[in-house]
This record gives C-alpha cells, structure tokens and sequence, in this order.
C-alpha cells in the first residue's frame, strides 16, 4: 500500500535530501506532494519524474498520510496542524515543538516506543543533538552517565543555503553569520540568552535529557560554526556512573546501531567532515579515558547534519509510523 507524502520546504537543503532519501530507501511513496515557503524552484524530481512545487500559502493543503516540515519554527506553527486535520502525521524538522512534552522527540534507534505517544505530529531532534547521542546511547545504558561536556565545530549548511553562500564566497556584506565564516570561526550559533548560553546549548541540554528520559543528567555544550559545507564534529567528555573498561566501551559503541568505530590514528584514521559527509553512519574516534573525571571518557565524533542529523533521521521515523 502506498504513502500519500507530503514535504513543506521542499527546496532547501533538508527538504531536497528528504526527497534524496525516500528514493534511496525505497520508501513507498503513492503521491508526492511538495511545497515551498517563497519565491524560487518550480519543481523538484523524484524517481525521474519532475514533482511541482507550490507555494505552501497558496495552495489548498491536500489529504496525505505523512507530511514532512522543514521550513524554520513559524511555518510548521502555521500549517502542520491543517496537515493533521487532513490525515497527516507531521514530522518537524524545527526547534517549534521538540520542548513540548506532549509531542515525541524521536531518534529511532534510541527511543522509537515514543511513536506510540504521536497524536498527529513527532518532532525531528536538533542535528547535534543527533549525532551526539547515537554513539552515547550504548553507553548510557551500560554504564550510566552523570554529566556531558560538549563542544561542538557546526559546519555551514547546518544554517541552510543562504549562509552557505558566505563561505562559497557568493555574496557582499552585510553577511548571513554576524561576520565573516570564510577563513573564520563564529564560537556561537543561536540566540544569545541570559545564562550565557546560547538557543543551540540550550536545545542539546534539553533535547538530550528528554530522548533519554532522564533529567538528572547534566549537559553543558558549547556550539562554534566553522568554514565546512557539510559535517558535524563534536568533542564530548562524560563522567560515567561506574567503572569501565576502554576496551568494552569500543565494542558497546562499535556495535550499536549506525554508529561506526574509526579510531586509529597511528594510521590517520579518525572522522572528519570531508570523510563523513553524505554518509548516514555517525563515525567516532579517539575514544579514550578522561583524566579529568574519576570514570571519565573522552571521544571524537562526527556526522552529516544534513543525512542522519536532519533527513535520515527524519524518514526513519516515518518508517516507524508504517
């Protein structure tokens, strides 16, 4: 039985790696529908056919059974609630409903009972948030963790296409980013907040926590935008509930689902964007005891936001859903 589909923003860079995505998984797509939020492509092509594209406040919004969102916070405010009034599960791609504890916020291979709780629409996790926690998970559940220390090195699309024409050298000032990203580093992404934080720590602190269902841990992060196109490192240090073996911690991690162990830099092998970009695995290296903490481990890694910290992640889900 086919999918009546559904994806509004369908000409960034997520909605175009969706469309990616259900072909290259062969998810059953009976009728495509796509919209976009302003002025630009016309059409989009999926399994070789040209799908047109309709302005989303233009158009009547049709009966489909999975409608995908990934056009900033306002869009799915709008309209994702006309999509479930007409048979749709909504899956958003935004930050506008993962902090509502009555909406699952889903990465499938750590949480996917959560879909039973879906009363119309499941939010899509931020993209580090993402890749931080696949590789964590395995030893969340074995070892427990008390605290995260993260920091993040965000590539450029992970703000979309207009700031990637920062870096591709395409525009004039005034630029998307505050200043620069050319030969640069921006050590904040987000809205600046009164803690000293910025929204992008704020999301992984409590996306982290209620993936995991687990409020007790602590999480402290610090996001930087780098000059890469795709790709995101993190550099994650955990004090752990108990006692471990470093070699035991590789073979949890290494076994998990999605997760890639690339650790041997005797050799040059840890992940890096251009290594891990289009990929849907998470890889992780340089995986080794923190002095730090007493039960302290430190590793490396790295993931295409694009694919698993938004796209993948996000029709895996609705793979749950069938």
């Amino acid at each position: 039985m086919g999918v009546r589909v559904a994806i509004v923003g369908a000409t960034g860079i997520v909605g175009e790696k969706i469309l990616a995505v259900l072909d290259e998984r062969n998810f059953p797509v009976e009728k495509l529908f796509l919209f976009a939020t302003g002025a630009g492509k016309t059409h989009e092509y999926f399994k070789g056919e040209k799908i047109p594209v309709n302005p989303i406040d233009k158009t009547k919004i049709p009966e489909t059974d999975i409608a995908f969102f990934s056009a900033g916070t306002e869009i799915p405010k709008i309209y994702s609630k006309d999509f479930v009034k007409n048979g749709a599960v909504v899956i958003d791609n935004s930050p506008a409903f993962r902090e509502d504890e009555a909406i699952p916020l889903i990465v499938p291979e750590i949480n996917p009972e959560q879909i039973k709780k879906a009363k119309g629409i499941i939010a899509n996790p931020n993209c580090s948030t993402i890749i931080m926690l696949l590789p964590l998970y395995p030893v969340y559940l074995r070892w427990g963790i008390k605290k995260i220390i993260a920091s993040t090195y965000q590539s450029v699309s992970g703000a979309g296409r207009e700031a990637l024409l920062d870096l591709d050298k395409k525009r004039n000032p005034p630029y998307f980013f505050p200043f620069e990203i050319d030969k640069n580093i921006i050590p904040h992404i987000g809205k600046p907040l009164e803690s000293g934080f910025s929204s992008e720590e704020r999301k992984m602190r409590i996306e982290t926590q209620k993936i995991l269902s687990d409020k007790t841990i602590k999480v402290s992060a610090t996001c930087a935008r780098l000059p890469v196109r795709f790709g995101h490192c993190i550099s994650v240090t955990l004090k752990l509930k108990h006692n471990f073996n470093i070699d035991d911690i590789r073979g949890e991690i290494e076994s998990f689902t999605g997760v890639v162990v690339y650790d041997k830099p005797d050799c040059g092998k840890y992940p890096y964007p251009l290594f891990i970009e289009d990929k849907d695995e998470v890889y992780v290296g340089r995986i080794r005891i923190d002095p730090v903490f007493k039960n302290g481990l430190s590793m490396w890694i790295a993931g295409d936001n694009i694919r698993k910290g938004a796209a993948t992640n996000a029709v895996q889900i609705a793979e749950l859903l069938l």
